[in-house]
């Protein structure tokens, strides 16, 4: 039984459709399974393509502004405005 997204055509019919069939899968991601006198010997499948791994996806797009290494000093916010540190 052939898997749920796939179709099944004859081997006549698969290489006179042939580059049809390639925009097809492309497109759809249906597998086809080939046939030859009644009895399946190939499949036509889509190639999975492999996920980027996301470290530097968006590295043309940041720009980093400032010191981002250097620990922030928050006493010295404290010293110059005392009232933020007393809001509650």
């Amino acid at each position: 039984m052939p898997p749920p997204h796939s179709r099944t055509l004859k081997d006549s019919e698969f290489t006179a459709n042939c580059r049809q069939l390639i925009d097809e899968v492309a497109a759809t991601g249906e597998e086809i399974i080939v046939t030859k006198q009644g009895k399946p010997f190939g499949k036509f499948v889509p190639v999975e393509q492999s996920l980027r791994a996301p470290w530097g996806l968006f590295a043309s797009e940041i720009e980093i502004l400032g010191d981002i290494v250097s620990p922030i000093d928050s006493d010295l916010d404290a010293e110059s405005d005392p009232e933020r540190l007393s809001d509650t």
